[in-house]
């Protein structure tokens, strides 16, 4: 599994969890964003296009997946339960993707509220 695909199931994952707005995309993130947004061909179409999982990164570390997600959520949800709905979506989405039966380390941040 490519850890681009990986990356993409997560975020579908994420976003598809009651209570979650949009990923938000960390420091990292929007640096690369920066320099991307640098390069925008003519006609307005960035170089690689854009990913809707920018929010989402997924490493490997000695054998074990790790996946790293920063989200805002949507008022009138409380926040605990969209991060435990999140962190459960994400295992389910890299033990499918990943074709593991271990569980990975999931960190879920919430950056904000709308």
């Amino acid at each position: 599994m490519a850890s681009g695909e990986l990356t993409e199931a997560v975020g579908r994952a994420v976003l598809a969890t009651a209570g979650v707005a949009f990923l938000r995309p960390g420091l990292a993130q929007l640096v690369r964003a920066s320099r991307t947004m640098a390069r925008v061909r003519p006609g307005g179409a960035a170089s690689g296009g854009p990913s809707y999982a920018s929010g989402v990164r997924v490493t490997r570390d000695a054998g074990n997946w790790h996946a790293e997600v920063h989200v805002v959520l949507r008022r009138g949800h409380r926040a605990v339960d969209v991060t435990r709905a999140v962190r459960a979506a994400v295992t389910e989405a890299v033990r499918r993707a990943a074709g593991t039966a271990d569980d990975p380390r999931v960190t879920v941040t919430v950056t904000g509220l709308v």
